[in-house]
């Protein structure tokens, strides 16, 4: 029997109003973030007309000769992967200057090219603009009754049912919130990422910088990274990892295959936050590491549905991964940012989301909405707010099931089905 085919409706993303904002304030807009995340769908929303550089090879071809031949057309003129023709970025610039008018171009890309490619950076002509998969509110399996603009702003929040199960919450993480998989069957979507991490393994890492690496290698590396999703883990330990699945990896070589991960967006790093501590404790600088969504790591682990529900100290990592991607979502929105905090005394804090104003909300993350579990969270979240000088809008401990509500000593329970902007 012939597949069947299913044109997908265009469901909103948060970004979107973040897009028509930037272009009434910049003649281009390049919408970054890793593939298949729905970049060219939502640049769409809003464009005039488009090229496509991964499929019009003709035009391709014509913009390597002439970049200029690529901006012609009703704007917003999308031009999807850019990085495909890079001297497009410079003809982009010198067009927004040449017409001095808002809203001209969006550009897309699912690679960082290299910064010599960039002959300059666009400052007050471009705007970049991450996209990441889409979060449970996007995706529709988050109602987004506990708000994060609202706990941010200090505001108690009233109480909520819980909105899914403990096995639902397995299978939206092994799903993931790519745009494609939203209609298939959890064993189609996890297809799909081990065939997405095959590609990257084969052959998108060499297209970021030209030189070709090892697919076992960076298969391996990916497994160790995913082994490791949302922990703090030096270069050593995933090599180690990476070689005990039978290809021999260095510390210097995890070194020079991170790069183009992160360059790619497969690799996302949560950096520190600094704060202001009362101690004489010194906040630890080294970034936690995730994939950039937790399906990828579910699927180079091997691991489904079940595997996450029989070992839950592996689906606890996994969950902190999908938090963290749904927060910087809606955090990104906001004009924020998802930090973590750890310090010399080993007090750690998951998320550390900090507004635009500089207020910050404190978040532990645990699969175990168990009353043993949420105490000792609570403590700590509150030991760890009172050993800063300006003090938190919010402390909040995310859980994967139950009702979300505060509890008397303020700190709220926030269930991730129940998170949103």
């Amino acid at each position: 029997m012939a597949p069947t085919t299913r044109k997908q409706k265009y469901l909103p993303r948060i970004v979107d109003n973040v897009l028509g904002q930037r272009l009434r304030s910049h003649g281009a807009v390049l919408i970054e973030g890793p593939n298949a995340c729905g970049k060219t769908s939502t640049a769409r929303q809003l464009a005039a007309s488009e090229v496509r550089l991964d499929s019009d090879v003709a035009m391709r071809r014509a913009g390597l000769a002439e970049p200029a031949i690529l901006l012609e057309g009703p704007t917003p003129r999308l031009i999807d992967e850019w990085q495909r023709v890079p001297d497009v970025w410079d003809a982009v610039r010198n067009a927004v200057d040449d017409r001095q008018q808002d809203g001209q171009f969006i550009l897309t890309g699912s690679a960082t090219p290299s910064e010599a490619l960039i002959r300059h950076s666009g400052a007050m002509r471009v705007s970049r603009l991450q996209m990441r998969p889409m979060s449970l509110f996007e995706s529709g399996d988050s109602t987004g009754a506990i708000s994060l603009a609202a706990l941010l702003t200090g505001e108690k929040l009233t109480a909520v049912p819980p909105a899914h199960d403990l096995a639902a919450i397995a299978e939206l993480t092994c799903r993931g919130g790519w745009p494609a998989n939203l209609n298939r069957s959890i064993d189609d979507a996890q297809q799909s990422a081990r065939d997405y991490l095959d590609t990257i393994a084969g052959t998108d890492l060499s297209e970021v910088d030209g030189i070709r690496r090892d697919p076992r290698k960076v298969k391996a590396l990916l497994f160790s990274l995913a082994r490791h999703n949302a922990t703090y883990t030096d270069l050593k330990v995933l090599a180690a990892d990476a070689t005990g699945q039978g290809e021999p990896v260095t510390s210097k070589t995890v070194s020079t295959y991170l790069d183009p991960l992160l360059r790619l967006w497969v690799v996302d790093e949560q950096y520190a936050w600094g704060g202001h501590l009362r101690s004489a404790a010194q906040v630890r600088s080294k970034p936690k590491r995730h994939l950039i969504d937790p399906s990828l790591a579910v699927a180079a682990l091997g691991a489904d549905p079940s595997a996450l529900l029989a070992d839950r100290e592996m689906f606890g990592f996994q969950l902190e991964s999908l938090v963290y991607r749904d927060l910087c979502v809606y955090a990104h929105a906001l004009g924020g940012q998802v930090r973590a905090y750890r310090d010399s005394r080993d007090v750690e804090v998951d998320a550390i989301v900090v507004g635009p104003k500089n207020q910050w909300v404190a978040l532990e993350v645990k699969l175990s909405g168990s009353d043993a579990v949420l105490e000792f969270a609570a403590k700590s979240l509150l030991r760890f707010a009172d050993s800063m000088t300006t003090a938190p809008a919010s402390l909040g401990i995310v859980v994967a099931t139950g009702p979300s509500y505060r509890r008397t000593d303020g700190v709220h329970v926030i269930s991730i089905g129940t998170l949103g902007p």
